[in-house]
């Protein structure tokens, strides 16, 4: 039996405008198709600001938005950016956070209609920046292991994660290690990796999609790359290391530089004309961009952080119909049936000489696979154990 949609407070860690949508924006815009509904708390600056321009300019452009109060962004959905004191370290800034965020989130939430019936977390510093105990449930979305990113306060999150999972009454978690580790604490805990929004990046396989003329301008063959560009996601070494030894081939990187890591340096590429930093373009237009790629890579460092993360780009890859190589991503291993897993930067320039060549899963085999992971299927899922919570 199917209960009736609730409503949802979602504690998102992305801003709902930023330009690669990520797992709370899909969510939340299922759920809301589905008849919940949404309101979305935008992210509350988790790790320590830094001195840079990019920061000082995020922070004056929350003031802002948070001074205009909530705003109804599609039919079931409103976006509230809050303002909080980004120094969760502190034991009295985050008791502060709590008291103002829950008082505002109460205030609001009235005023909006909304019912404080779920609240759908991402956040693992839930417990103190929120008062939980007037909602019915509680589902935490782990989509990452938040503590290993730069200018994390480790220990506070350590510690607040393990009492969210333990109060939480169900965990999905977005890649294998995710769900083993949270598992031990909570037996709610369930494995959905990320998946893509299949008809959007499939129409980079459509005869009318125009590949733009910057990519254009960029000559072939194009090994592309769309994502965060920050040094602790991406491994700067391997893409200079590759664009050294091939010199003829062009890489292409689509992406805000920094993104999570305003500390990060692209100064290494500043003698490999053959690596291309595009910048971020909008989420309608990534599709464009993909059509115009040869070969779609994963050139991720490993480390902590990296063994712990399913890339949503994976999917996309495969929906956009492209060859896809990857260094070797634990969460990625049980695909190798249709991507290029290379342990070595040797490994991964012959992946792409043999992606170039068509050696390679077939057309058929990528699209079937990324078809078995869209997110109407896995909401389905995920719908059926929210419902299993009221029945």
């Amino acid at each position: 039996m199917t209960t009736r949609p609730h409503d949802v407070v979602m504690l998102s860690t992305a801003d709902w405008d930023n330009p690669f949508w990520t797992n709370k924006q899909h969510v939340a815009v299922h759920l809301a198709a589905s008849g919940y509904r949404v309101f979305y708390i935008e992210s509350l600056g988790l790790r320590r600001p830094s001195a840079s321009a990019q920061d000082t300019k995020r922070i004056l452009k929350r003031l802002q938005k948070s001074a205009a109060g909530p705003r109804k962004v599609r039919e079931n959905i409103w976006v509230w950016s809050p303002f909080v004191i980004p120094l969760q370290k502190y034991g009295l800034i985050r008791r502060l956070n709590r008291f103002l965020l829950s008082a505002m989130l109460k205030f609001y939430v009235k005023k909006t209609g909304i019912k404080q019936e779920i609240l759908w977390t991402y956040n693992p510093l839930t417990i103190h920046l929120l008062n939980m105990k007037g909602f019915e449930k509680i589902i935490y979305h782990c989509v990452d292991d938040i503590k290993a990113q730069p200018g994390m306060p480790v220990n506070i999150f350590e510690q607040a994660e393990k009492e969210l999972v333990k109060r939480a009454h169900l965990i999905f978690a977005t890649a294998p290690k995710l769900a083993e580790t949270r598992g031990v604490w909570n037996s709610n805990t369930f494995y959905f990796p990320n998946v893509a929004d299949f008809r959007h990046f499939s129409r980079a396989r459509e005869q009318e999609t125009v590949i733009p003329n910057d990519l254009l301008k960029v000559p072939p063959p194009r090994i592309g790359f769309i994502g965060a560009i920050s040094d602790y996601k991406v491994d700067f070494d391997l893409l200079r290391y590759m664009a050294r030894a091939k010199p003829g081939w062009s890489i292409v990187l689509i992406g805000k530089v920094g993104e999570g890591d305003p500390w990060t340096k692209t100064g290494v590429f500043q003698d490999v004309p053959n690596i291309h930093l595009m910048g971020p373009r909008p989420y309608a237009e990534l599709p464009c961009y993909l059509k115009g790629f040869d070969v779609a890579i994963l050139p991720n460092m490993l480390n902590e952080y990296t063994e712990s993360m399913f890339p949503m780009k994976f999917f996309e890859y495969l929906a956009a119909g492209k060859p896809v190589v990857s260094v070797d991503l634990p969460a990625l291993r049980e695909y190798r049936n249709v991507v290029c897993i290379a342990r070595s930067p040797q490994d991964f320039i012959q992946g792409i000489e043999e992606a170039l060549k068509g050696n390679t899963a077939s057309l058929e085999e990528r699209i079937s696979v990324a078809k078995e992971h869209t997110y109407e299927k896995r909401m389905h899922k995920m719908l059926q154990l929210v419902d299993a919570l009221y029945n």
